[in-house]
C-alpha cells in the first residue's frame, strides 16, 4: 500500500499548537528557574551566621585594641584640643 506524501510532509495546525504549547511551557519553566533559582539561598544559614558573628567579634576586638592604644589616644586628644582651640 502506498503512502501519500501530503499526510507526512506538513504537520497539522493541532500538532503545531501542541508543539508551541510545549515550547511555551518549557520557556516559562526555564525562565522561572533563571529568575528565582532552583536552589538559590534566600538568606544565611545558621553556620553562616556563626562565622559572620565570629568575624565581627574579631574585628571589634582588633578595633578596640587599636583605639585604646596610647598612640591613637594621643592623636585623638590632640585632634580634640586643636578643634576646641580653633572654635573658641
Amino acid at each position: 500500500m502506498a503512502r501519500t506524501s501530503a499526510v507526512h510532509t506538513r504537520p497539522s495546525a493541532v500538532h503545531a499548537r501542541r508543539d508551541w504549547s510545549r515550547w511555551s511551557r518549557w520557556t516559562r519553566a526555564r525562565w522561572a528557574l533563571l529568575t528565582t533559582g532552583a536552589h538559590r539561598d534566600q538568606g544565611m544559614s545558621t553556620a553562616e551566621y556563626a562565622v559572620g558573628t565570629i568575624a565581627a567579634c574579631a574585628f571589634a576586638a582588633l578595633l578596640f585594641k587599636v583605639v585604646t592604644s596610647s598612640e591613637v589616644q594621643q592623636m585623638i586628644t590632640a585632634l580634640i584640643n586643636r578643634a576646641l582651640t580653633v572654635a573658641g
